[in-house]
């Protein structure tokens, strides 16, 4: 190789790398400002918003947990956020397995009207949604918050699990039939446990996004017993006040359950985006 060619080799590799770091440091700049300005007075923080805190401040933590009634909040999420997770998984499981294994008819036009509904904003759908939920009496209730998260989850869900269906080997699933497997039997006992890396990125995507989700449990879990942890960290602010310390703090505490929940699937969280990426 010439001098030029690995100079130019050299500048390729130190711009792409030089891009990823970009990136990175660009991704992570919100959660470091996070941090630091959970352990900052409020004088500190009007002070120096980007600098490290002097001292760590722990009061912030004392009123984003006693100011808000955090744990009545958190319990709620919790709710919202396993009942739709769960009860989304298992209809996306089985209309996938539909999709992937099964010939009946106006199939391919079913799907492709699923996959058109991942490009539908939830905020245009609020008004219609609030008037069937008035109508059905399901405004401030467990149930009717995870009816509407189980539908809006539901079109990415389908897609990734009927791609991830796809491509486990149809060898097996006939070799099970041979054995006298009914298809339900084949759902449970062989396709499930091969569809693990999917699944665990499924509940974790899910899980994220209905943990993180503002509009929907405003506008539908209007009672104060019944409003959700990013409802309630919300409420730190008002129009005259605004404590961003205690508010960041909130957000901390927030954001662990999370990561936990990552931690544990992510071994098979790339596995399962890919896998089930692919049309």
């Amino acid at each position: 190789m010439r001098g030029s060619d690995r100079i130019l080799v050299w500048i390729g590799s130190f711009l792409r790398q030089a891009l990823v770091i970009g990136a990175t440091l660009l991704s992570l700049f919100p959660v470091y400002f996070m941090i630091v300005s959970a352990f900052k007075t409020r004088f500190e923080y009007i002070e120096d918003k980007w600098g490290l805190p002097q001292s760590l401040y722990w009061a912030n933590f004392d009123t984003a947990l006693a100011g808000e009634k955090f744990f009545i909040r958190f319990a709620n999420s919790s709710i919202l956020t396993v009942g739709s997770v769960f009860l989304s998984l298992i209809i996306a499981c089985l209309a996938a397995y539909a999709f992937a294994r099964m010939e009946f008819y106006g199939k391919r036009t079913l799907f492709n009207i699923i996959l058109s509904l991942m490009v539908v904003p939830p905020v245009v759908m609020i008004v219609p949604l609030f008037v069937a939920m008035v109508r059905w009496k399901l405004v401030n209730t467990y149930q009717g918050t995870i009816l509407i998260y189980t539908g809006l989850l539901l079109p990415f869900s389908i897609y990734l699990m009927t791609n991830f269906f796809r491509t486990i080997p149809r060898e097996i699933i006939e070799a099970a039939r041979i054995d006298g497997c009914s298809s339900l039997r084949v759902f449970w006992n062989i396709m499930m446990p091969l569809s693990a890396p999917a699944l665990i990125t499924l509940i974790v995507v899910n899980a994220l996004w209905v943990w993180n989700e503002l509009l929907i449990a405003l506008v539908f879990m209007q009672k104060d017993e019944l409003k959700t942890l990013m409802v309630g960290i919300a409420a730190l602010r008002s129009r005259n006040y605004v404590d961003i310390p205690a508010t960041m703090a909130g957000l901390l505490i927030a954001t662990i359950p999370i990561v936990v929940v990552y931690m544990f699937g992510q071994r098979y969280f790339i596995r399962g985006l890919t896998g089930g990426a692919v049309k």
